[in-house]
């Protein structure tokens, strides 16, 4: 192996170590911000973070260029530099994430026909058990050394804040009582459990989570707790998690990255696996703020499903978007999102501006109620895995993003969401409690996104999807903007009486004004869920509503959305029924 592999190999390695010191900055300064309740900063940092990663890899891809004159592939040579790289990750921390950042550099050096498994990471050669077995991570406690409450209070003991518990003795009794009653394992069992907490708690927004496990006889379910900074109060235990349903919720597609600091993030990963083990191991990559990691573990899962499977390709059920072109493989939890060529024009938007919007998404507090994306670029898919009809799509109305070469259609670009069932659909099929409950929960998720200042623009059913859990999650950004940028209005009267009856508007609207009034006339012509939505959400069609909701967002008050149900939420008679912070 010649020594120009091997400086190579060491300066992409080099600036990988200086993304993640950049990103372990940023990330250990959490615990700083959260205990000084300085919520913007704390939105500031997570913007930051995920817009750190492009900036280290192109200024290491500056540095490869520059030093080793890198113009065109030299096969051989870099077959020597992915040996050599493969050297200097043996026993290293975070191997799995070097190889990403590896793939990120050569991705953007060399052509897409050199994406093969001798020159990048394909396939990882990461030992990642080997990891988390070397690499424990969480700090044990047991029940039988005190009883529960003493070893709650050893747990709650074992974080350093720089803030006291507003009542440290009510938090412990607090989550005792709540594991006695709640756990699976029965109260036969409480003075012998270990409870397992990773040794660093995870940052969100206005709380600060502690994740742990309870486990009897080899079996466990999840122990979460929720810590909230009242201010001028100090810290609060807000609730006990202890289910996988509500682990899943914290960690939900849906929510904002978490901060925390991860040395060995393969550790981590499998600690939370162990919690959720039906949870993609792309989504607790992406949920701990490793969103490049999240595309290389779902690009390598896609690829098994594809070699596992032999179903098409093909339309994503609903209603055809104006902007994209939606497919998805119905074996397969997740579809495909390509920007179209052309747009109608009542569809004033650029691929630009969609792009800047569903950056803009990943950006922003999501709430639990928009879906995460992974963006890729140049994908090759099986060509004769697509369905006819789909590929005449394909060929109409997104020309410009595919190549067809061989047995591979390339796709230039396109965005992968969660696969949900399209609200208008749901509701075709649903019965009347069903139907009802999918309306309270449109309505919740238009409620929650504008209190953290996003207007979604398309209220229309077909922009919502339900999830399994029947959580109603908005997933089409073309429209979206800020709250605060919009003008909202009541419908002026006609000037004369027949002006009611034309079939054009005797009104106009200027950009960015909104006449809520007008929302039930375009949302159904159903008149069963017209009525639903005045008895469940009055104050959407009223232009008043959403002005006071502007002028909360401008004085900095933010409703607070909590990830899991008010049942299990502990005496909130401390907490202040409206705070100035945002969504925990």
């Amino acid at each position: 192996m010649n020594e120009r592999a091997r400086q190579i190999a060491r300066s992409i390695l080099t600036g990988f170590e200086r993304h993640f010191s950049f990103f372990q900055e940023i990330t250990s300064s959490a615990r700083e911000r959260f205990e000084h309740a300085d919520w913007e900063a704390v939105r500031a940092a997570s913007v930051k973070r995920i817009s750190s990663y492009d900036e280290r890899v192109n200024e290491t891809l500056t540095k490869v260029r520059a030093t080793f004159g890198i113009r065109t592939l030299e096969e051989q040579l870099w077959q020597r530099v992915k040996i050599a790289y493969m050297d200097l990750l043996q026993r290293h921390s975070r191997p799995e994430l070097a190889e990403t950042f590896y793939n990120s550099v050569f991705c953007r050096l060399f052509e897409r026909k050199y994406y093969n498994n001798d020159m990048i990471f394909l396939e990882s050669v990461a030992d990642r058990q080997e990891l988390a077995e070397r690499y424990r991570g969480y700090l044990s406690f047991h029940t039988r050394d005190g009883g529960v409450d003493t070893c709650i209070w050893e747990i709650l003991s074992a974080f350093y804040f720089n803030l006291t518990h507003a009542d440290l003795s009510k938090d412990v009794h607090n989550i005792a009582r709540a594991l006695e009653a709640r756990s699976g394992f029965g109260p036969e069992a409480m003075g012998d459990l270990r409870i397992d907490v990773l040794e660093f708690p995870f940052f969100r927004n206005k709380a600060a989570y502690i994740i742990g496990r309870v486990v009897h006889e080899g079996n466990s379910h999840p122990f979460i707790v929720p810590l909230n900074n009242i201010e001028g109060m100090g810290l609060v235990a807000d609730a006990l998690l202890i289910t996988e349903e509500e682990a899943e919720a914290v960690f939900s597609f849906a929510r904002a990255y978490f901060v925390v600091k991860t040395p060995v993030p393969a550790a981590t990963v499998a600690f939370l696996q162990d919690l959720m083990p039906d949870k993609p191991v792309a989504e607790l990559y992406m949920s701990i703020g490793f969103h490049k990691q999240a595309k290389n573990e779902f690009y390598r899962d896609f690829l098994h499903h594809l070699d596992n499977s032999s179903d098409h390709f093909s339309i994503a059920p609903g209603t055809p978007g104006l902007v994209m072109v939606v497919f998805t493989l119905p074996s397969y939890p997740y579809v495909f999102k390509v920007i179209k060529d052309r747009f109608p024009p009542q569809k004033d938007v650029t691929h630009e501006l969609i792009e800047r919007r569903y950056l803009q998404v990943k950006m922003h507090d999501r709430v639990g109620r928009m879906a995460d994306t992974l963006e890729f670029s140049e994908v090759a898919f099986p060509l004769a895995r697509f369905s006819p009809e789909l590929l005449e799509v394909l060929k109409n109305e997104v020309t410009s993003q595919v190549d067809v070469g061989g047995d591979n259609l390339v796709i230039k670009h396109l965005y992968i969401e969660k696969r949900m069932l399209p609200l208008d659909v749901y509701l075709e099929q649903a019965d009347e409690v069903c139907t009802r409950a999918a309306l309270e929960e449109w309505g919740l998720a238009i409620k929650q996104l504008i209190g953290v200042n996003i207007f979604p623009g398309d209220l229309l059913f077909k922009n919502f999807g339900v999830t399994d859990s029947g959580k109603v999650v908005f997933y089409d950004y073309d429209e979206i903007c800020y709250l605060t940028e919009c003008h909202f209005r009541k419908i002026p009267p006609p000037a004369f009486p027949e002006d009611e009856l034309s079939s054009e508007a005797w009104y106009s609207a200027g950009p960015n004004e909104i006449f809520p009034e007008e929302f039930p006339t375009f949302l159904s012509t159903d008149p069963r869920i017209r009525r639903m939505l005045m008895q469940l959400h009055r104050d959407l069609f009223d232009y008043r509503y959403w002005q006071r909701r502007q002028e909360d967002v401008k004085k900095g008050i933010h409703g607070d959305v909590f990830p899991y149900p008010q049942s299990v939420r502990f005496d909130t008679r401390l907490r202040p029924e409206a705070q100035a912070a945002s969504s925990l």
